[in-house]
């Protein structure tokens, strides 16, 4: 066991540089898992100043001197937070909060299409088996209206604290875009002078993940957006929240789109019943979904290296499970990290192998 350790340290931790780098990831992982919900804004303010720098070299490339590049980029980013907090976040509440209140119809039209059930189809369907699983969803929806009626009393602290973090949000966000080169000079004096494999990583995650991240959220109000329209045009209630869930539901290939699909059905099919116009909503979605999966994405994302499906799903389950919805949320960009490091990482194979002696 001591020589199979031995010769894994000797093939990869024989360079100084990888040695540094791998104690950089174990630190940095657990400075989050500890401190990452105290530092919140601070760590929200770089992932947003990662989008927009984006924008800025762009502008930059236009002729644009810098910083009237990152005013108003900053000035565009400020107009869309501040219409999120007091144009889409009200509108979403009432949604929610207008939702709740039918949920009591809804669930009683539900229990009317379930129990058809039984009688269409006996043999595969039984009433006991309907009344379980309808327990089991009006149990989990009364705890959330629960939830939602007692939200208002219980979050007044974390209402106060999101309050400070939409202040202290814009502030980082425009110090990161303004000094972004003074501190990654200083983070820079903390490495080693020769790192020739840390640039390379750096290289290959600052292209993938910027080009990933910055994709996402086009994406995600491309196609919220396009949703919302379609939904609002169809007569769809609750457009807003529907759209937004869509939207971020692109977040995570093959099981957003799989999930978001069960609300939107179920609301199309309570709001219209088994008519054309549920078959037309769902007809629309479909192609929503077919046009973002085989339009958008090549589009966007043309210069990203395309993760296995196997490795999506596993990501998310394992960041989903450590930081919860950040996790999922974040999830892909940190398996491309994890990948381009795997990539660049050094490998001595100047070992002799070990031979198997005859018995």
């Amino acid at each position: 066991m001591i020589k199979i350790l031995r010769g894994l340290a000797h093939k990869y931790f024989s360079d100084e540089e990888a040695v540094i780098l791998f104690l950089i990831l174990v630190l940095g992982t657990v400075f989050i898992i500890f401190f990452g919900a105290m530092l919140a804004p601070a760590i929200a303010a770089v992932i947003v100043a990662f989008i927009l720098q984006g924008l800025v070299g762009k502008l930059n490339r236009l002729g644009v001197p810098e910083i009237v590049s990152i005013i108003g980029v900053f000035l565009v980013f400020l107009g869309v937070l501040i219409g999120f907090l007091f144009g889409l976040l009200p509108l979403l509440w009432g949604q929610v909060t207008s939702l709740a209140g039918e949920a009591p119809r809804i669930f009683r039209e539900m229990q009317s299409y379930l129990e058809l059930l039984p009688q269409q189809y006996p043999t595969l369907i039984s009433m006991e088996g309907v009344n379980t699983i309808y327990n089991q969803v009006t149990t989990e929806a009364g705890r959330i209206t629960q939830w939602l009626v007692s939200f208002s009393l219980e979050s007044i602290p974390d209402l106060v604290a999101l309050l400070i973090y939409m202040v202290l949000l814009p502030i980082l966000v425009f110090f990161f875009l303004k000094d972004r080169r003074q501190l990654l000079a200083s983070i820079g004096k903390l490495l080693p002078s020769q790192r020739p494999m840390m640039v390379t990583i750096w290289n290959e995650v600052n292209l993938q993940c910027a080009n990933y991240v910055r994709g996402k959220a086009v994406e995600i109000l491309i196609v919220g957006g396009v949703t919302y329209v379609a939904f609002k045009l169809m007569g769809m209630p609750y457009a807003a929240l529907l759209s937004l869930m869509v939207g971020l539901s692109v977040v995570i290939p093959y099981i957003g789109a799989a999930v978001v699909t069960i609300p939107v059905a179920m609301i199309a099919l309570f709001a219209f019943g088994w008519g054309s116009e549920f078959i037309w909503i769902m007809v629309i979605y479909g192609i929503i979904q077919a046009l973002d999966g085989n339009v958008l994405v090549p589009l966007l994302f043309s210069e990203v290296n395309n993760l296995h499906p196997v490795a999506i799903i596993v990501a998310v389950l394992f960041f989903g499970g450590i930081w919860g919805l950040w996790g999922v949320f974040f999830a892909i960009p940190l398996a491309t990290m994890l990948k381009a490091v795997f990539s660049a990482w050094p490998v001595n194979r100047n070992q002799t192998p070990v031979r198997a002696e005859a018995p």
